[in-house]
């Protein structure tokens, strides 16, 4: 008697510790499959490199972008966005929208004029050297985005032909949180 009880007993143990592994398969499986959507949908990590967005963004410093916003509205104006460089799609951009859908950009002296008006913005710390391709009026289309990097007199941005004007289907999301240096960690503005 006492023999089939132990002998229950270890079944039962045996059949729990199956129970336990599967169900902490499945639960891997799971937290897998939600990771990747989260990743794919949600929001991804990336990484500054290079002066370009300076001093809002430094090299180095981690981002979270966010990948479900635009799904549901329009990129506004002064929005930092991610979008693959069309020249390598496997390296991203991180810029400031400045110029938005039909409107006509042009830097002259060293200011940005949106339809002939100067544009009130301090995100630039210093006059544009070198207006590139926007010394002529640049007209976007009804998806293109004009875009800079905030250290404008170090940066690739929409000024020069390798990145031209960014179409609405080219940015990847928004730099939302900057999470390291830990020091430094931050919802990032846009407005």
């Amino acid at each position: 008697m006492r023999k089939k009880l132990y002998r229950d007993k270890a079944e039962k143990i045996e059949k729990s510790k199956v129970r336990e592994t599967v169900e902490f398969i499945i639960y891997c499986g799971l937290a897998i499959i939600v990771g990747l959507l989260i990743v794919r949908f949600v929001g991804q990590r990336t990484e500054v490199i290079g002066e370009s967005m300076s001093p809002t963004l430094e090299d180095g410093d981690n981002l979270i972008v966010d990948k479900i916003t635009y799904r549901f509205s329009d990129p506004k104006r002064f929005d930092i966005i991610v979008f693959p460089f069309k020249e390598n799609r496997t390296v991203y951009y991180i810029k400031r929208i400045i110029g938005l859908p039909g409107e006509t950009v042009q830097i002259q002296d060293g200011k940005i004029y949106i339809n002939g008006i100067e544009l009130n913005e301090d995100y630039g710390a210093e006059p544009i050297e070198d207006p590139g391709i926007a010394s002529a009026p640049i007209t976007l289309g009804e998806d293109e985005y004009f875009v800079l990097g905030d250290n404008r007199n170090n940066s690739q941005d929409s000024r020069t032909a390798a990145v031209g004007n960014i179409s609405r289907d080219e940015i990847f999301g928004r730099a939302w949180i900057r999470f390291w240096p830990l020091d430094s960690f931050c919802i990032l503005k846009h407005q």
